[in-house]
């Protein structure tokens, strides 16, 4: 029969195996150790998660206007028109000068992630920005989206003043009425009289009966 003591030896052997079958397995399952979290996507909510949203930027973006591409390159133009959404390219700090540059130094007319991740890097190293802040920035722009300018400033004034019936002239002035609402066929062409009066008469419907 065993002794106390070796009863002991064998429960702290077998406690040290179960610890180190967790270690192998686990990685960082560790005691005293707190594993990064997991959800449905399989990114990592300890900083993960910024890191998956711009990979699938970056395949967003690599297919934009063009539909035979799997997502796994992407053009210049693609990218300019991504820092453009997520508003890295601003003109002043960072422009198309810059990113055109840049990106012909990876010596390739279309880049994969990690090529594309050099390329940024470099570039913002050159503008002395956070290449963190510029990924952080890119990665939370959304898909990718028809944009262009608003109507308004000179563009506005214009079209106010091109739909300002009151201002028209010759032929145009006789298609609206006074409040500016459109008189239809009688704008457009001369009817016939038929009241019974003589062309120019001005007491038109002023006669009472006695």
């Amino acid at each position: 029969m065993a002794s106390t003591d070796e009863k002991k030896d064998e429960t702290k052997k077998l406690t040290n195996d179960v610890a180190n079958l967790k270690v192998s397995e686990g990685g960082n399952d560790r005691p005293g150790s707190i594993s990064p979290s997991v959800n449905n996507t399989g990114a990592t909510t300890d900083g993960g998660a910024n890191k998956s949203s711009f990979v699938t930027s970056f395949k967003a973006f690599s297919k934009f206007g063009d539909t035979k591409s799997d997502g796994k390159l992407i053009t210049l133009s693609q990218s300019d028109k991504w820092m453009k959404q997520a508003k890295v390219i601003d003109g002043k700090t960072i422009t198309t000068t810059d990113t055109g540059i840049y990106f012909k130094k990876q010596k390739s007319m279309k880049l994969n992630i990690e090529q594309y991740k050099a390329f940024l890097d470099e570039l913002c190293k050159s503008k002395k920005v956070e290449a963190a802040d510029i990924k952080n920035k890119m990665a939370n722009c959304g898909p990718p989206g028809l944009t262009g300018p608003s109507v308004g400033g000179k563009a506005a004034s214009a079209v106010d003043r091109l739909t300002d019936v009151s201002k028209y002239t010759g032929s145009h002035k006789q298609r609206f009425d006074e409040s500016g609402k459109g008189r239809g066929m009688a704008g457009r062409k001369d009817l016939p009289d038929n009241s019974g009066y003589v062309q120019g008469y001005q007491n038109k419907d002023t006669y009472k009966a006695p």
